[in-house]
């Protein structure tokens, strides 16, 4: 069994940053993919950005291009979403995700294979 365990997120102003990391218990983290995804109230849940299982190819949703950064530290088993000039739409509970890395990266929501806890992050206006 495999468990996530997110931290990071809360409240902040428009324009303002966070950072969410996300712990994975697993022997060779470096043989999983990662991804982030969020939900709104009312709505589907949304991806957000995935990484590779070496840290390469990171891809995002349209919606946080150029704002977002997802990123990886091997050796301690973690994954890291980045959020810069955080807007009123990006409120939403965020979840980080992990795929067993068998081929290339495949970012729709039904391919990952755990989830984490999900975290709110809550930007004012």
């Amino acid at each position: 069994q495999v468990h996530l365990v997110q931290s990071g997120g809360g409240l902040v102003q428009a324009g303002g940053s966070l950072r969410l990391s996300c712990a994975a218990s697993v022997r060779t983290f470096s043989t999983y993919h990662m991804g982030w995804f969020r939900q709104a109230p009312v709505k589907a849940r949304e991806f957000v950005a995935a990484i590779n299982w070496s840290g390469g190819n990171p891809y995002y949703a349209d919606s946080v291009k150029g704002r977002f950064t997802i990123s990886r530290d091997n050796a301690e088993n973690t994954v890291y979403l980045q959020m810069n000039s955080l807007k009123p739409e990006d409120t939403a509970v965020y979840y980080c995700a992990i795929q067993r890395a068998d081929g290339r990266i495949r970012y729709p929501s039904g391919e990952y294979d755990y989830w984490g806890q999900g975290t709110q992050v809550t930007v004012s206006s």
